[in-house]
């Protein structure tokens, strides 16, 4: 579960980048690990991510089979759901398998 704090400065537009080397899922086909790095840039509304809970909410993961695309467009659209920012780019950054690197981005915007 991500919680929240109130955005400090709700009248100004920022960034927030979080830089989450050290993901970790399961590949659904074969039940290998996938390492990936995560990057989450968001422009906070009314809320923010509280980085504790974001960090054990990635380590969910770890023992979850999830497509690359769908992870990221997962993790996307949980912080939106949580925070509803005013936008955000979630980019997986998946480590090599089988010779291929696959980078995935899912944006949303209000």
């Amino acid at each position: 579960m991500l919680e929240t704090f109130p955005n400090p400065k709700r009248e100004r537009n920022y960034h927030i980048a979080f830089d989450c080397p050290e993901f970790t899922c399961l590949c659904p086909k074969t039940g290998q690990p996938d390492f990936a790095t995560i990057l989450i840039d968001y422009v906070p509304d009314e809320t923010c991510v509280e980085l504790k809970s974001l960090k054990l909410y990635l380590w969910s993961y770890r023992d979850e089979g999830a497509f690359h695309e769908a992870v990221t467009n997962k993790i996307c659209d949980d912080i939106v759901a949580a925070v509803a920012p005013r936008s955000i780019t979630v980019t997986g950054k998946f480590w090599v398998r089988g010779g291929i690197t696959t980078t995935v981005t899912a944006t949303a915007t209000k």
